[in-house]
């Protein structure tokens, strides 16, 4: 006989394996050429996402972690090509899109939305929000005039705005309203996959919870998929489904999010985790302290590059690169030494 919490693993596990796949990276790299003397022969590079390999699955959060100048954000704008992959192959919805041409990529794009870290500047200060809102249909010749209009002030009330407000500008709305109006233009194209990029960063505490609690409302109404980046888990633990572990180009960790809080694998994880406030002041856990800061992604440490920070180092994590390795069903580790 199966117990309850056992019944429901298993109806997890075989949920995922049914799951489509929304976008996928294969290999995928981007490099920034650094710029030197004209008479250096040999070219130097930040290898900001260095040999990533994920798939991200319809109607999911998957979220990526990880410190400042870990590669976060980069590898979000590659999958969308907004930076364009120095090596690797992308799909979406089945279809390779490495190599589409402009055209091509601005139909798929109409798929794909980004909403940004910064409310206001992303907003344009000069547009009232009605066009603002209204924008992507203008650029794609969907609607225009009163049928615009019409569903501009839908969209206002789907993000918990008063449409009556519509005809002002940026600089009259607080910075969780701008944000609001940031994901009501996201989603103004019935959008598949919305890319998330430090979207609640720059908010206020109580702010970045309503906002994360609409965006989850949202995700259920309108069946979105997002890929979700933060610096804290904190956030995270809220809206994932699944959070990969990001540390100087590389995953380093990729799991369903509720077991890699209870039971992180990778030492980076563990210490990211042990630094998040805990809601039962009585419940004790050890912190983790991070010696020293993250290494030059232009000149990343060999082997491991995590061993110059890592309590459990050997010479073996010095002088050999592990690979990203399945743990267990739908959990992968990049570690000599894991945790569990």
């Amino acid at each position: 006989m199966i117990a309850a919490g056992e019944n429901k693993t298993v109806e997890k596990k075989i949920s995922q394996q049914e799951k489509n796949v929304l976008l996928e990276a294969q290999h995928l790299k981007k490099y920034f050429p650094i710029k030197e003397g004209m008479f250096k022969k040999n070219k130097r590079y930040v290898r900001a996402v260095d040999n990533i390999s994920l798939k991200i699955f319809e109607g999911e959060t998957f979220s990526l972690v990880g410190e400042s100048g870990s590669g976060k954000s980069t590898l979000g704008r590659a999958l969308l090509r907004l930076q364009e992959p120095t090596d690797g192959r992308l799909f979406f919805q089945g279809e390779e899109i490495t190599s589409l041409g402009k055209k091509e990529m601005r139909e798929i794009r109409k798929d794909m939305q980004v909403i940004y870290q910064d409310p206001f500047g992303s907003l344009n200060p000069r547009m009232k929000v009605s066009d603002i809102i209204g924008e992507p249909f203008e650029i794609n010749r969907q609607k225009s005039g009163k049928e615009k209009d019409k569903k501009v002030c839908e969209l206002l009330e789907l993000v918990g705005l008063d449409p009556e407000r519509r005809n002002r500008y940026p600089h009259e709305f607080s910075g969780g309203q701008r944000q609001r109006i940031g994901i009501a233009r996201a989603i103004a194209l019935n959008p598949k996959f919305i890319l998330a990029d430090e979207a609640v960063s720059a908010l206020d505490v109580s702010v970045q919870a309503q906002v994360v609690n609409l965006m989850k409302d949202l995700q259920d109404q309108l069946g979105l998929t997002y890929l979700f980046i933060a610096h804290g888990l904190n956030i995270v633990r809220h809206i994932s489904d699944r959070v990969g572990v990001m540390y100087l180009g590389h995953l380093v960790e990729v799991g369903e999010v509720e077991e890699m809080y209870e039971r992180p694998a990778h030492p980076y994880t563990s210490a990211l985790i042990s630094t998040n406030p805990t809601p039962d002041p009585r419940a004790k856990r050890e912190k983790v302290v991070l010696k020293g800061e993250i290494p030059s992604p232009s000149n990343p440490p060999s082997g491991c590059r995590f061993h110059t920070r890592c309590p459990l180092a050997t010479e073996r994590c010095r002088k050999e690169t592990p690979k990203l390795t399945p743990l267990a069903e739908g959990r992968k580790v990049a570690c000599h030494y894991p945790l569990i």
